[in-house]
């Protein structure tokens, strides 16, 4: 027994050991806090900006699929071994962080996934948000300055040990603010319409590769139950779709078979998109290099 006991004593030493040594690997990673130079854009506070920046916040960049329909955020991750991760509640209901957020923290939240502490966020899309138009983002801001208040508190996103020690073994980046450049520059966007060049802004802009793959030749999304696959959107993957069947997918969540697509892709918030914006993107998936399924 003695002995038994000892190996138990020796095994939760040593557990509590590689914990200590994790967070203390992982500490400059979540720690490190960053210098934004990116000044925010005016935010108007007419009608027309609020919904566009409605639309923008829910057909495009799809802000809602995390902060939910109420903006009043929600937990995504609860486990206390990997992270647990809530998204902020935005609104300026109780709990919520609409009254101390300023326009500019927002913006930098958005663009560069850093926030009012400096540090950064985490699990916050910004590689893919940083090349929101000053337009589209400033109209983002004045849509979320006008929502209902919610009362809703929400945990503070933190890692668990496993978290930290795939960040510390550099498995996995915490904040994509490790990876964008946060000094000023120049936001734009070609012109809206039906173009393919106004088609690569909103593929890129909609996250559209974190789960299609950087080419966009398909993949897996990681995730409980098990991965879902993400479909090639290459001309090779769309070799069975016409722009009316793709507009159909993006509208509907049906193949041109006749099959649904899993609800893992945003098809609910996809079908609130122009008929514009879907010929677009329809447009510019036709002029990318062509490659076999999951050819990054």
């Amino acid at each position: 027994m003695k002995l038994l006991g000892k190996i138990l004593g020796g095994l939760v030493a040593l557990i509590v050991l590689l914990v200590a040594v994790a967070y203390v690997a992982s500490a400059g990673a979540v720690g490190k806090r960053y210098s934004v130079s990116d000044p925010a854009p005016p935010i108007p506070t007419d009608s027309a900006s609020i919904a566009r920046g409605k639309h923008v916040t829910r057909a495009i960049t799809k802000c809602v699929a995390c902060h939910g329909d109420d903006l009043g955020g929600e937990v995504m991750i609860d486990n206390a071994a990997f992270a647990r991760v809530a998204s902020v509640n935005l609104t300026r209901g109780q709990g919520g962080k609409g009254n101390s957020l300023t326009d500019q923290q927002i913006v930098t939240a958005i663009r560069h996934g850093v926030g009012g502490d400096g540090r950064g966020l985490i699990i916050m899309p910004s590689a893919t948000y940083q090349y929101l138009s000053d337009e589209d983002v400033a109209d983002i801001v004045a849509y979320v300055r006008s929502v209902p208040p919610v009362n809703r508190a929400e945990p503070v996103s933190k890692l668990g040990p496993m978290g930290r020690a795939l960040v510390a073994a550099g498995k996995f980046q915490a904040s994509e603010a490790l990876a964008i450049d946060h000094t000023a520059k120049q936001h734009t966007a070609p012109p809206a319409g039906p173009t393919a060049e106004y088609g690569k802004y909103l593929v890129t802009v909609g996250a559209c590769k974190i789960c299609h793959g950087p080419t966009l030749s398909g993949g897996k999304i990681e995730g409980p139950p098990s991965p879902v696959p993400a479909a090639n959107i290459t001309p090779e993957g769309l070799q069975s779709y016409y722009e009316a069947s793709f507009s159909r997918a993006l509208r509907e969540g049906i193949r041109p078979g006749g099959t649904p697509i899993n609800e893992v892709m945003p098809w609910k918030l996809t079908r609130e998109m122009t008929d514009d914006e879907i010929r677009a993107v329809w447009n510019y998936l036709q002029t990318v290099p062509s490659k076999p399924f999951g050819n990054h």
